[in-house]
């Protein structure tokens, strides 16, 4: 595995802002029907709340000043009834539209993790975790008001806006001229500010992911080891505060954005009915048309209810300018390229009988710049492995030993040639066929922070009890499991720290018997092992081995003297080929790598 990659960057936003809003809609049309449901409970509601200052208006010109009981006592009932419609209207409204919102936060999430799980291995070694975990927790996180809201909030201010507009302009028109007369000015402020919160969330996000990678490096198991043993505590403290202090100003200069100007919008629209009563007095003492006490107070209540969806309205702008930046962050990585994809018509193979080959097989990692192909890790690679043969492939470190054993399982794709499984080439293979044919047990264990059994189970999720004691028993590991005071149900801990690198390495290989691939890819299983427990798990792999396909990447030859096939690899060619006893003859590559065995064993000794 190359660890001098360039680090990965993310595709150009895309630069038209009205595309990345018609995507952002898209996301909403498979709930099209409850959003249809949404505006019609809502424009009842707008309808409802614009008849309230009509009945106010007979209240107070009629029913009072002429003494009618009867009708005030059915017009207050009108008012009470329409507050009572008004509040169960929202109730539905907001049950809705937050299902609507939370099953469209669940789309993004799960098309996120998918599109990820089929990232080439190259992603993730250029990619910090912490990176991608802030991506699904807090990009998509921070967008959830917007999803769960603001539909609602545009559907339901907006009508609210059209009907207060169109009562107040049957009441008295050259009142509502009055009235609407910033409104222009009220909407060029709100999109300023919600360009700057824009660019500011945009610096936040970035903010919070170098927070989220730190904190998933420095307080993992191995992070706390290596802070303690190198006496960095102290020092990762002090840097993880300046993170902090940093986000602690994003976060203000986020919060205060545009605040004053927000509020001297309020402002405005706060002493705006003080403007209509002195417009109406002074129009009213200039001999202006007479306006009754019933319609202005009526016609200040619309405007009331004018102003504020408008100001939510604005409101909703600066959020859905703010959250473009969360959706262009996830949008990145659903518009990540999936480099490894299954075919359009895939072949299944029911029974794979584990003939693995390399027909002239070239692999770099780094794609062809202007000038052609870059040099390869690999090339010109011709091997053959019959089904039930054994393979070993040795060399120096940085050979490319272990970057053409990922190409059988399509870790990744060869740039040149193809490596074929029973005669098919495995860029044909369907993924459930290549998963089931090939398994892999590295050097470096992975079990999940659960119980024994499910770290075993989720090579097999339908294996039995027995099935999985008998895995166990394979991989010489059973005895040490049942000797546990939970048994099989114990917590292996955070990768496994409860358990040893060799008691790691047989619960990797219970868990490939388990799965029983008929082509099986180890790859420095024993290198990381004292040589006792070498021992006692290289009797594991030789029980794991019987009877497959076997490809062996090793640094200590002992381990692969009996292979059918030696070969040797040295920068990315094949230097030499044959059996143990043939390349010892040859007194080459591989009898210099075997007399500095020698060597290191004696000196160790």
């Amino acid at each position: 595995m190359r660890h001098d990659e360039p680090d990965w960057t993310p595709p150009p936003p895309d630069p038209e802002q009205p595309a990345q809003v018609r995507r952002i809609l898209r996301l909403f049309r498979p709930y099209r029907g409850r959003l249809a449901l949404v505006g019609l409970l809502v424009a009842a509601s707008s309808l409802v709340s614009v008849a309230s200052p009509f009945m106010l208006r007979e209240v107070l010109d009629v029913a009072i000043p002429h003494g009618r009981t009867g009708l005030l006592s059915l017009l207050a009932l009108g008012m009470i009834a329409a507050a009572v419609v008004n509040s169960v209207f929202g109730v539905l409204q907001t049950l809705v539209s937050t299902t609507v919102g939370q099953r469209v936060m669940h789309d993004l999430r799960t098309a996120v993790y998918d599109r990820l799980q089929r990232m080439p291995l190259a992603f993730f070694t250029r990619t910090r975790t912490g990176e991608v975990q802030s991506r699904i927790a807090n990009d998509i996180g921070g967008m959830q008001a917007t999803v769960t809201s603001t539909a609602t909030s545009l559907v339901s201010n907006l009508t609210s806006v059209i009907a207060s507009i169109v009562a107040m302009l049957a009441l008295d028109w050259r009142l509502t001229v009055v009235s609407l007369l910033l409104l222009p000015v009220f909407v060029w402020i709100s999109r300023r500010v919600g360009r700057e919160r824009k660019r500011i969330t945009s610096q936040r996000q970035k903010q919070m992911a170098a927070m989220s990678a730190m904190v998933t490096e420095s307080l993992s198991v191995s992070g706390i080891l290596l802070g303690r043993t190198m006496g960095r505590s102290d020092s990762l403290t002090q840097a993880f505060t300046r993170e902090s202090e940093r986000l602690v100003g994003l976060e203000v200069r986020s919060s205060m954005a545009g605040r004053w100007r927000m509020s001297t919008i309020g402002v405005v629209m706060a002493a705006m009915p003080a403007v209509i009563y002195w417009a109406a007095g002074m129009a009213l003492r200039a001999g202006g048309p007479d306006i009754s006490i019933g319609t202005l107070v009526a016609f200040v209540s619309l405007q009331q209810g004018l102003f504020r969806p408008t100001v939510s309205l604005l409101s909703t702008g600066v959020q859905m300018q703010t959250s473009l930046a969360l959706f262009q962050r996830i949008f990145e990585y659903l518009d990540l390229p999936v480099d490894i994809a299954e075919p359009a018509g895939p072949v299944r193979l029911d029974k794979v009988r584990g003939e693995v080959r390399f027909e002239n097989v070239t692999f770099s990692y780094d794609p062809p710049g202007p000038s052609g192909p870059v040099s390869a890790t690999l090339s010109g690679i011709d091997l053959s492995v019959p089904a039930g043969g054994s393979l070993a492939i040795v060399g120096p470190t940085g050979s490319g030993k272990s970057t053409l054993s990922y190409l059988v399982p399509r870790l990744y794709d060869v740039t040149g040639g193809r490596v074929l499984l029973d005669g098919v080439d495995v860029r044909d293979l369907d993924f459930d066929t290549l998963a089931r044919a090939v398994g892999v047990v590295s050097q470096e264990t992975y079990l999940f922070h659960a119980s024994v059994v499910d770290n075993l189970r989720f090579a097999k999720p339908e294996a039995t009890d027995e099935e999985i004691v008998a895995a166990a028993r394979a991989a010489q590991i059973h005895d040490h499991i049942a000797a546990l005071p939970d048994g099989y149900d114990t917590l292996v801990g955070e990768r496994g720290y409860r358990f040893s690198g060799g008691e790691k390495q047989r619960l990797a290989i219970a868990r490939t018997i388990l799965r029983d691939p008929p082509v099986l890819i180890l790859d420095e299983a024993t290198s990381a092992l004292d040589t006792r427990t070498e021992h006692a798990v290289q009797e594991a792999i030789d029980a794991l081995s019987a009877g497959r396909t076997t490809i062996t990447i090793a640094h200590r030859l002992s381990t692969v003297r009996d292979a059918d096939q030696i070969v040797v690899l040295d920068k990315g060619h094949i230097a030499e080929r044959g059996t143990h006893q043939e390349l010892l003859a040859e007194d080459g590559h591989y009898a210099a790598l075997v007399r500095r065995d020698a060597r290191l064993t004696t000196s160790v000794g």
